[in-house]
């Protein structure tokens, strides 16, 4: 189970994208549906298929975010967490070989199709979680056991 926290930013994302879904997507999707079904014979009426199976998709999607955006709490920055690393920081890391990771540390439901995150839930940012610039801190994964180094922390405000 992922811990139910998001960035601002990130919630409002997914508040955004339900719009889009309910007011945009499903009507449009549902006038195709209306018109590929008025021509007929629904089973080979690829018209109808395709889009009566978009259509559960956007229904499905829509239940999800709805849940999701009651059960997740916003995180909001606050001046107390400068200096350390807490959920929502941008966070550099060096390892011995000279090796630079940066990235987010943010919620489940902010870390897909995107690079420059990390969930909250994962080693690395469960290692990070209150460490300092300069801290070393290592992390334990199924691959290995690896050394880093904090660089460098920063919020947005």
């Amino acid at each position: 189970m992922s811990t139910p926290l998001i960035t601002p930013i990130g919630y409002a994302k997914l508040k955004q994208e339900l719009d889009h879904l309910w007011r945009v997507e499903r009507p449009d999707t549902t006038k195709k549906v209306t018109w590929a079904a008025s021509l007929g014979d629904r089973s080979e009426n690829a018209d109808y298929q395709y889009n009566k199976k978009r259509l559960r998709e956007i229904d499905r999607r829509v239940r999800y975010l709805r849940k999701a955006l009651e059960r997740l709490k916003v995180v909001e920055y606050h001046k107390s967490q400068e200096g350390r690393v807490f959920f929502g920081a941008f966070v550099e890391i060096e390892n011995e070989t000279g090796d630079r990771k940066a990235f987010q540390i943010v919620g489940y439901d902010e870390i897909f199709g995107r690079k420059d995150v990390i969930s909250v839930d994962s080693p690395m940012a469960r290692a990070l979680i209150k460490k300092e610039v300069g801290d070393e801190i290592e992390v334990v994964t199924q691959s290995g056991r690896y050394t880093w180094f904090v660089e460098s922390i920063r919020y947005i405000a």
